[in-house]
């Protein structure tokens, strides 16, 4: 490694620590502050409602690493600028191309980071913190049961769920089963789909089962279509349906293949799965549009005008990509062109934008 590419990298890794931990504390304070009422009213302490909070950090620290890296990036590249370091080294013959590969290479490692870090230590903390947030924060154990298959018990009434897909909140392969005081089975329904329709659920393909009390027989009735009141909204279910950011991308890539075996449509979690990959690709893209910006003239003189365009990238980047994912969750794109879509945009408007800076 050569000394400028030496220099460059403990300038990148001094600010990059700097920004990142101004993120991560700024986080913290916020998370923590804007949850006081809920963390008052339940039973955890102030010093655990800390820790649910540093548990999230992470999954913030992966999902904050881009925007770090853009910042750090634009800022050493913008001193270089501004103390005439880039201008001495251009006359020198040394090409922008060159003063780049640093840059480069510190996208590629983080992303590497982001993604070892995917596979390990986030689905732990975060599983963990999802535990605390509905058992203990919200204190609503009946919400927080098998994610696998949904259980949930209401008043007289067991709910089993095999699969709950958040994309269009319909649930699959549904049994309910009603008891009466002496918590005797009333009555079993079982039905193919059910969906959310007007306050109440509405279940298709359903065969239903009248116990009688006395004689101990059961009277069977099909129905095309029955609705429900049940106590149980598509946001409570939401909270136990199985979390891609509890996952590694293993996991994921194998309850995906569990719940298509299972002749469900898994798209969420499918697109899901290719964003694990696609993510962390955009460490490399916000290397390179850092690299470009803090080298052009206009930042010279003008260093918040470069973060500025930095914060802007890192912001137009999310809109992007969730705008991207979401067409993929509505089965409007194919997942894997959904979760890479936003990669492909950005990654020829960098390459662009460094050209233009040669």
């Amino acid at each position: 490694m050569s000394i400028l590419h030496r220099y460059w990298l403990k300038e990148f890794v001094k600010f990059f620590l700097v920004v990142q931990l101004a993120i991560l504390c700024i986080f913290v304070a916020v998370d923590y502050l804007s949850n006081m009422d809920e963390f008052l009213n339940s039973s955890i302490t102030l010093m655990g409602a800390l820790g649910y909070v540093l548990l999230k950090l992470p999954f913030m620290f992966v999902q904050l690493t881009p925007a770090a890296i853009v910042l750090a990036v634009i800022v050493v590249f913008g001193l270089m600028n501004k103390n005439n370091e880039l201008l001495a080294l251009k006359g020198s013959g040394v090409s922008v191309y060159y003063l780049v590969k640093p840059a480069a290479a510190v996208g590629v490692v983080l992303a590497v980071m982001m993604f070892f870090l995917g596979e390990t230590l986030v689905p732990v903390t975060m599983a963990r913190a999802n535990y605390l947030k509905y058992s203990v924060i919200r204190n609503d154990q009946r919400l927080y049961m098998a994610r696998e298959d949904i259980w949930i018990k209401s008043g007289r009434t067991i709910a089993h769920f095999k699969y709950f897909d958040p994309s269009d909140k319909a649930l699959k392969g549904i049994t309910l089963t009603f008891f009466d005081d002496d918590f005797k089975m009333k009555t079993r329904v079982d039905a193919e789909k059910g969906t959310y329709e007007n306050g109440e659920w509405v279940f298709s393909n359903l065969l239903e089962q009248i116990f009688d009390k006395a004689s101990g027989e059961s009277i069977v009735n099909f129905h095309d279509s029955k609705a429900f009141a049940l106590d149980l909204l598509p946001e409570d279910l939401k909270a136990v349906a199985k979390k891609s950011d509890e996952m590694s991308f293993t996991d994921l890539a194998a309850y995906v293949k569990k719940v298509e075996g299972e002749g469900y449509d898994a798209t969420t979690y499918r697109v899901d799965l290719y964003g694990k990959t696609a993510f962390p690709f955009i460490c490399l893209i916000m290397a390179i549009t850092g690299a470009a910006t803090g080298m052009r003239s206009a930042i010279k003189e003008r260093m918040p005008l470069g973060i500025g365009i930095g914060i802007c990238v890192s912001f137009l980047y999310w809109i992007i990509y969730g705008f991207c994912t979401s067409l993929g969750y509505g089965k409007m794109l194919p997942p894997l062109v959904s979760a890479w879509a936003a990669n492909l945009f950005f990654i020829c408007f960098s390459l662009i934008y460094l050209i233009n800076t040669e």
